[in-house]
């Protein structure tokens, strides 16, 4: 079946695949038209009627298309995952209702978008939200929300995971006494040399940084940067090709700019921005921010203002301009994922249970939606993997 072909029947997306269906439609995205890269994108999130697991959908790179192959493995409250480095595996966090956590790998079959468990192992601490993979792929990282903790893990040949061999607890509160009143690790994301790990602290208003030795967290010196007082740090990235880095501050709806020392471990604050409109009234929490593959554009997520807020990034400064504000087209945009190609922009609309496609401009970063939509039960996460045909 040639692309063309398998593009037109998109706007049957909403059909329930049968698993001989499902196989043939993904064999056929696999005739690449040229050099046309493919891809697969997983989405999760907590487990309900409609939510059995992870979710897998067919990306067409070349055009924006989002076909559902439907579900990749059962898993309870799937919320959050990474890819290895090598596109081979993925790491999930699953938090039972009785708030005990886990880490589970997967292979990843690229043939049919399944997932094949390899193996599970303890969190080391209660509601697990956020997992990442270093750069080397020989660690994986975990915050532990509830219980305000990160921990280290060691990736074996096979791609499971040994038991934590690192392990920090947080300790601290600050302004919002809701929100703040201890500790609540949100991510954990390795340097793009893999010296260090930085883990942003919602609870402390603080990104402590770690050494990150043979796989163990150590406090680096000084341990930690802080933020604005009651900003509540929730997710961090780190620019691809340059000496800056950008955390979303969820309770101050904000993001702040930093340059990064990578000899030290240092970050220093140089811009605090607002991700909302001047005068906005309405209740809002920030949520994710990620950064264009090119370095020319950050782009953040609005959950009650529903907007993706973009960014152009000045070239020496690392400082950020205003673009614009997008309509998410959905209610509660918790995360979104640009593809690698920086073509596309995929936000998952958690409240309404659906995923936009979005084309980014070249010059501007600017958004402009596909028209392009798929369901996904209540998703709280969505990562790209390119296909590796054999």
């Amino acid at each position: 079946m040639p692309l063309a072909t398998v593009a037109e029947m998109n706007g049957n997306w909403r059909r329930a695949w049968s698993i001989g269906s499902w196989i043939f439609l993904f064999a056929a995205l696999l005739a690449k038209g040229g050099s046309v890269p493919q891809y697969l994108v997983y989405t999760g999130g907590f487990s309900d009627t409609n939510n059995k697991g992870i979710s897998a959908f067919a990306f067409n790179a070349a055009n924006g298309s989002l076909l559902p192959l439907g579900l990749a493995t059962e898993a309870k409250s799937p919320t959050y995952f990474a890819i290895h480095p090598n596109g081979r595996f993925l790491y999930a966090v699953v938090n039972l209702p009785d708030a005990t956590s886990s880490v589970t790998s997967y292979e990843i079959d690229h043939k049919t978008g399944k997932l094949n468990l390899l193996n599970t192992v303890s969190a080391r601490g209660a509601n697990t939200c956020f997992v990442s993979v270093s750069h080397s792929g020989k660690y994986v990282l975990t915050a532990n929300y509830a219980s305000g903790s990160v921990a280290s893990y060691p990736v074996m040949p096979d791609g499971s995971l040994g038991e934590a061999i690192g392990f920090s607890q947080h300790h601290g509160s600050s302004l919002n006494r809701e929100r703040q009143r201890e500790a609540h690790a949100h991510s954990i994301n390795a340097s793009p040399d893999d010296r260090f790990a930085i883990a942003a602290d919602l609870g402390t208003d603080q990104l402590l940084v770690y050494r990150l030795k043979g796989g163990v967290l150590v406090p680096n010196d000084p341990p930690f940067t802080k933020v604005a007082p009651g900003s509540g740090p929730r997710h961090f990235a780190f620019h691809p090709s340059k000496h800056f880095a950008y955390a979303v501050e969820e309770l101050a709806s904000s993001m702040t700019v930093f340059d990064y020392d990578a000899k030290r471990g240092v970050l220093r604050e140089i811009q605090t921005i607002s991700m909302l409109p001047t005068g906005f009234t309405g209740s809002n929490f920030s949520a994710d921010v990620q950064i264009h593959p090119f370095g020319k554009f950050v782009y953040g997520s609005n959950r009650g203002d529903d907007t993706i807020a973009v960014f152009a990034v000045d070239a020496g400064s690392g400082k950020l301009i205003p673009v614009e504000r997008v309509k998410s087209l959905g209610k509660t945009p918790r995360i979104f994922a640009i593809d690698p190609t920086g073509q596309f922009l995929i936000v998952a609309n958690e409240d309404s249970s659906s995923l936009v496609v979005f084309r980014i401009d070249q010059k501007s970063g600017r958004l402009t939606a596909t028209g392009e939509q798929a369901v996904a039960p209540k998703p709280t996460c969505i990562k790209f993997v390119r296909v590796q045909p054999e």
